[in-house]
């Protein structure tokens, strides 16, 4: 039986923009054993996806908060060992850095696939490959985690994207609801909490009942100003990532800036609508097979009339 290790570890983002390749693997390799390294933040939700034999979770942002704490010597110990439990056919490390991905993949056994220097940011994590492919960096980051894992397994893509979530196996909504996703770890990207205001004002006018999910307290407090201001709206309790995304599920609509979780919603093909403020949506915007709608840009800060018409432009009234 084929072993396949894939590395890649994180954002939230940049895992959702992997499943795909993982997919496309399953259809190569019907009977290989296919497993994935990731933080232990995301594993949940890798673990959602039915082409995923095993997950092997590192803690990389928790340990470094803590670099000599005796526990932290013990988990990466426990961690090495789970990496190097196996011999693989191939290691694939999609993320292309070198402290991050390309040095656990050198820990790992097996032939060890990334991209060329030329193809990464991050030259000097191509050193660490036994093969290294070219892969266009121009390419959507969906295209190009698909083509560097079709070369390292000999095959080449050529079906549609497919991330491997069935939204109507997570999705069991009790009530029709939209999903408002203000939150985003970089302020650059923020949209104006006044916008966010309007925004659930105007959809609670249009009886929408809507979920203000949040993952700090600056996030919880923002979900509550929006909160006040649009009707039949709900803060819920921080919930695990695998929650969140039964929850996502079953939204019948979503409004997000450039966040994983929109990347999610995206994944499972939720109608949707992507704020880009301080990013551009070209090379790593929302894909999936449900309605998307994208306002904004980088530099250009999209405004509540131009939410509300994208809305209406898949589909939402």
């Amino acid at each position: 039986m084929d072993r396949i290790l894939f590395i890649k570890t994180s954002s939230l983002g940049d895992v959702i923009h992997h499943m795909p390749a993982v997919t496309d693997a399953r259809r190569s390799r019907q009977n290989a054993h296919l497993a994935w390294v990731v933080e232990e933040a995301f594993a949940p939700l890798v673990r959602l996806h039915p082409a995923v034999d095993e997950v092997i979770a590192v803690a990389q942002r928790r340990w470094r908060k803590a670099a000599l704490a005796p526990r932290t010597w013990r988990e990466m110990a426990a961690f090495i060992g789970a990496l190097r439990r196996h011999e693989y056919d191939a290691v694939i490390d999609s993320q292309g850095l070198f402290f991050k991905s390309a040095l656990l993949a050198r820990l790992a056994r097996g032939e060890r696939h990334g991209y060329d220097a030329a193809s990464i940011r991050e030259r000097a994590a191509s050193s660490l490959y036994n093969v290294r492919h070219r892969i266009g960096r121009a390419l959507h980051a969906v295209a190009r985690n698909r083509l560097l894992t079709g070369a390292a397994l000999n095959y080449t893509p050529d079906s549609g994207i497919d991330f491997g979530l069935e939204r109507h196996k997570l999705a069991n909504p009790q009530f029709p609801y939209g999903i408002l996703l203000h939150g985003t770890a970089r302020a650059h990207k923020e949209w104006p909490l006044a916008a966010w205001v309007a925004l659930g004002r105007a959809l609670a006018e249009r009886r929408h009942r809507l979920i203000l999910p949040w993952g700090s307290t600056a996030e919880w407090e923002r979900s509550g100003q929006i909160a006040e201001a649009a009707a039949m709206s709900t803060v819920p309790q921080r919930q695990e990532l695998d929650t969140i995304t039964r929850m996502i599920a079953g939204a019948s609509f979503v409004v997000g800036v450039d966040t994983g979780l929109l990347h999610l919603a995206a994944a499972l093909g939720v109608p949707l609508v992507a704020i880009f403020v301080g990013s551009e949506p070209g090379l790593t915007g929302p894909v999936g097979r449900g309605p998307i709608g994208v306002v904004g840009g980088k530099g250009l800060v999209p405004s509540v009339e131009d939410v509300l018409t994208a809305l209406d432009q898949i589909g939402l009234r």
